[in-house]
This record gives structure tokens, sequence and C-alpha cells, in this order.
């Protein structure tokens, strides 16, 4: 099963480890971290975290590995996903 959402938790600490891992999908601001909309069915940027939209088409099952890489990387564990 693919990734279908992810989303990311109050507590970012903007260091940066998710965008290296996976810019597609990560853009880190001077506060927090948004999910690019590019990436998301409903082409906001921001954390996702209110409304976990989905993500478009195969983005989730294309980019898998670098969204769990980012994860993982994550020191405060703030990114989170679900899959489908």
């Amino acid at each position: 099963m693919a990734i279908t959402k992810v989303w990311i938790e109050d507590g970012c600490i903007v260091c940066n480890a998710c965008e290296t891992a996976c810019p597609e999908v990560f853009h880190v601001t001077e506060d927090t971290c948004h999910i690019r909309g590019e990436v998301r069915e409903d082409g906001t940027d921001d954390t996702n975290l209110a409304d976990k939209h989905p993500l478009k088409g195969d983005q989730g099952a294309s980019l898998e590995d670098q969204i769990i890489e980012a994860a993982e990387g994550c020191p405060v564990e703030v990114i989170k996903f679900e899959k489908g």
C-alpha cells in the first residue's frame, strides 16, 4: 500500500532534514515545515495537520521511500503519514 497522506504535527524545529530527504514533498519555512501544494489534491501549501488532505495521484507511491526517510530522520518525530 502506498502513502496516501502526509502531515506535520506541532513541534517542528525547522532543521531542514525533511526537505533535504524529500524536497518534492517538504518545504521548510521560518517556523515550521509545509507539505507542498504541488503534491496534494487540494493544492494548499501548509502543514496539512488540520484536514490531512491526500496526496495527488501516484505521488505517495513514487515518493514513498523519500517520505519514509524524511519521517525517520526527523529529530522531533513530527512527520506523520498514512498508507491506504
